[in-house]
């Protein structure tokens, strides 16, 4: 049982660590079938005595439609363990995924849309059983290859967290078995005998994932500390050491530079330099100037001499770039720092999405000012915050 005891340790890591687990609360579980979601539920069972946590499970697995999905050996397992088991609905996932990969002539059943499709599903089961969390079995292995994934494939670093909250739906993603290795999984598994179902999908051991757990395996057979090395360094801040925080742009100004924000720091110079502008000086109110979509943007700071001096964000849709918080600070204005960045901006991004469409909402007084940029107000005047404000628009082609 030394693979079990090890299992409900890293539960009760991570719990400590990312407090993801409360008294009195309702988790669903998503249950594929595989050993690592069979393992999650039993283990999760077991953790409630283990701590003296009172919560509810409830194990659901989704009907994705594929051919040859059988549930039955799970029923019959939960039912014996008296753990609450429901099976969803969710059999239009398949069609669309294959048609997907016929009118993209794909190799295998497109991977992203259907993470996407099953997590609306569950989110949806979770609000239809009153929970509060989902629960998923990503393990620490399961971290690392999406780390080297996103390097790969993407350019950044960067993995799925270990605690996640969905505004928009109101659910909390968690991940107990992220201090859990795959080899500890699958000891676990054999050992107490769990029952586990077939894989019914046809991609199947055909993904960029089982890829990357070729090579990850292969430099764990040379190098065996690397395994633990690499989820250590998920957590291992105190080492973190990347060009992230040293990336400044230069703009047209001397010395005026731009930096995206990269750490707690930068974060609180922004706060700062918005509370400055916006709310001392134009008593706006701190709810209407913080509001719930700051996540969405990319924050960038404005510095001149290495001096904060302003900041402005940006998000990018579809090709529509949209800008807001654009705020310089009272001593640092009529200097051509706002011109210089916009123009700093338009070019960055413009380099990176055409046709590009940039839009924002700025206030009535600086009209003249957009218009001037190349700016166009689009619709009538309205009210934000009790200030009137245009909407202005520009097309980079």
């Amino acid at each position: 049982m030394k693979a079990l005891r090890k299992t409900l340790a890293a539960i009760r890591k991570a719990d400590e660590h990312f407090d993801l687990i409360n008294e009195g609360e309702t988790i669903v579980v998503g249950v594929s079938g595989g050993k690592d979601s069979v393992l999650l539920v039993y283990a999760l069972n077991l953790y409630k005595r283990f701590v003296n946590k009172n919560f509810n499970l409830i194990a659901v697995t989704l009907d994705l439609g594929f051919e040859g999905f059988d549930p039955a050996k799970l029923i019959e397992f939960y039912e014996q363990n008296e753990i609450t088991y429901y099976i969803e609905d969710a059999k239009s996932v398949y069609p669309i995924l294959k048609a997907n990969m016929e009118q993209h002539k794909l190799n295998h059943l497109p991977c992203s849309i259907c993470s996407k499709m099953k997590k609306a599903a569950i989110n949806k089961a979770a609000h239809k059983y009153e929970a509060s969390k989902v629960a998923f079995a990503h393990h620490g292995d399961d971290a690392v290859e999406t780390l080297l994934m996103n390097a790969i494939h993407g350019g950044r670093i960067a993995t799925f967290a270990p605690k996640m909250f969905l505004d928009r739906e109101q659910i909390m993603f968690i991940r107990p078995f992220v201090y859990l290795d795959e080899l500890t999984i699958s000891q676990a598994v054999k050992t107490l005998e769990l029952p586990l179902l077939e894989s019914s999908c046809p991609a199947d051991k055909k993904t960029t994932r089982e890829d990357i757990k070729h090579l990850l395996q292969s430099i764990y057979k040379k190098y065996p500390q690397a395994q633990s090395n690499f989820i250590l360094s998920l957590t291992n801040g105190a080492k973190y050491d990347v060009w992230d925080d040293k990336i400044t742009y230069q703009t047209s100004v001397p010395y005026l530079t731009v930096a995206p924000v990269a750490n707690i720091n930068d974060k609180s110079a922004v706060i700062y330099i918005r509370m400055k502008v916006f709310c001392e000086e134009q008593q706006i109110a701190l709810d209407d100037e913080l509001t719930s979509d700051e996540a969405e943007y990319n924050y960038l700071l404005i510095k001149y001499k290495d001096e904060n001096v302003g900041t402005i964000r940006y998000k990018v849709e579809n090709n529509t770039a949209y800008f807001g918080r654009f705020a310089i600070l009272k001593q640092y204005r009529g200097r051509g720092f706002g011109k210089a960045v916009f123009l700093w901006l338009e070019h960055f991004l413009s380099k990176k999405h055409s046709p590009l469409t940039i839009t924002f909402s700025g206030q009535s007084y600086l009209k003249d000012y957009y218009l001037s940029l190349g700016y166009e107000i689009e619709g009538d005047i309205f009210y934000d915050a009790n200030i009137e404000h245009y909407l202005f628009k520009k097309v980079i082609k």
